[in-house]
């Protein structure tokens, strides 16, 4: 079996860590118990989080048994790292709620199944709930020293761009005495984190160390970014979520295949389980035959097959299929096509019964042409369709049986140019 260490080395997947040659021996000596914390302080997960989830899956797969920990205290707090400024704090039951639906993500990627490295979620609200002022002061806050917390990057940063308050402060001492509980409870002697997460990783180790004596680790992954310097994870739109009500597993699949050349050995590497052999097959058509865009396409289907199930991929890939005249638009369920129909360019026509607008007009209203007339040269040249049907007259007007599912067009103009109109009544 490939060496964990090795293999997370390989892929790009450590940028810190306490004693490495330390940590490997213990991972060689036996069973690890390792830790990775997800913070309800957004209504679910997204790719961030994500490769936190896979490595820690990685770590399973080699033998050792994960824990992942839902932030139902530490999310009423909120971490200030990656912030410039206060967070503000959410309702208790909003981030109750927020839990649940991160506990179920989080269960989604890890293996529960009876033995010795079966996984186990837990919420740090169980021994936080109960823990009085006084007790957090006394066993807890007295092994912090300020000096060594305000050198924490983070918490320098804030200071220099106003300050922070002391809520946010504690942050760190919170998510140490996390460490410490599940050591106790669970023997865990490891904690995986992103790599802005370095100073809250090493504060637990650090106070584990003061409490107990023992030696403990700490590893931190980077933060995947593009090859221009910028982070994954957002778009125009926002995050690129985990869950299908935040983000719909068309667009999550269309956001994988069109990743750049450039960006796919690496995300390959951090996000798929293909092994090197196959990665570096992969590399090598990339380089060879970048048009055929086959490293995007596997990128795109293994995470969305890990995230989103098998059934899900297929449905999505009929419809980008169907989109662009390759398949059959009619088969498409209602909210795979609305799904795909949002990643296009598209508008929404009041029409009453009898009174479609014509397909000039449609093409013009979805911007797929740059005018009117522009619609009709193309319906004229033979490159105007309609639901993938070739539009032969350049007055053309759709009935009521063309609408899909009683409310959707789909035009196009040439092979690509892809455009949709859903009708309202």
């Amino acid at each position: 079996m490939t060496d964990i260490i090795d293999d997370l080395t390989w892929r790009g997947l450590i940028a810190v860590s306490t004693d490495l040659d330390d940590l490997r021996k213990a991972l060689d000596t036996g069973q690890v118990t390792l830790y990775g914390g997800f913070d309800p302080t957004a209504p679910g997960l997204h790719i961030g989080n994500l490769v936190l989830l896979l490595t820690m899956r990685r770590f399973q797969l080699a033998g050792h048994r994960p824990i992942g920990l839902v932030g139902g205290a530490t999310g009423l707090i909120g971490d200030p790292s990656g912030k410039s400024a206060e967070r503000v704090l959410n309702p208790r039951e909003v981030v109750a709620g927020w839990v649940e639906r991160i506990r179920s993500e989080v269960s989604q990627f890890l293996d529960f199944s009876p033995g010795p490295a079966s996984a186990l979620v837990v919420s740090n609200l169980d021994w936080t709930a109960e823990l009085s002022a006084l007790d957090f002061l006394r066993d807890i806050g007295k092994h912090f020293p300020v000096n060594q917390m305000l050198s924490r990057e983070v918490v320098r940063a804030r200071l220099e761009a106003g300050g922070i308050t002391y809520t946010e402060f504690s942050y760190q001492i919170l998510q140490a005495n996390d460490f410490l509980e599940l050591h106790r409870r669970h023997d865990c002697s490891l904690q995986l984190g992103g790599s802005d997460q370095w100073g809250n990783l090493v504060s637990g180790v650090d106070l584990i160390r003061r409490v107990t004596g023992d030696t403990v680790h700490a590893l931190a992954t980077p933060l995947i970014t593009k090859p221009d310097g910028t982070k994954y994870g957002k778009t125009e739109g926002g995050a690129i979520w985990l869950s299908p009500e935040l983000m719909s597993p068309y667009a999550f699949y269309q956001f994988w295949l069109n990743r750049s050349d450039a960006e796919v050995p690496g995300l390959l590497r951090v996000f798929t389980f293909r092994d090197r052999e196959e990665i570096t097959e992969l590399e090598r058509e990339i380089a060879e035959r970048p048009a055929g865009r086959r490293g995007q396409r596997v990128l795109a289907e293994d995470v969305t097959t890990l995230v989103h199930g098998a059934a899900e991929l297929t449905r999505v890939q009929a419809a980008s299929r169907a989109l662009f005249g390759q398949g059959e638009l009619r088969e498409l369920d209602a909210g795979t096509l609305a799904a795909a129909i949002a990643e296009v360019p598209h508008a929404t026509v009041p029409a009453p019964p009898g009174e479609l607008p014509s397909v000039t007009d449609l093409m013009a209203e979805t911007g797929i042409v740059a005018s009117k007339s522009a619609a009709r040269r193309a319906i004229a040249e033979g490159g105007a369709y309609l639901n993938n049907a070739k539009v032969m007259q350049e007055d053309a007007v759709p009935s009521a049986d063309d609408l899909l599912h009683g409310r959707f067009l789909i035009l196009r103009r040439g092979k690509r140019t892809v455009g949709a109109v859903e009708v309202q009544r």
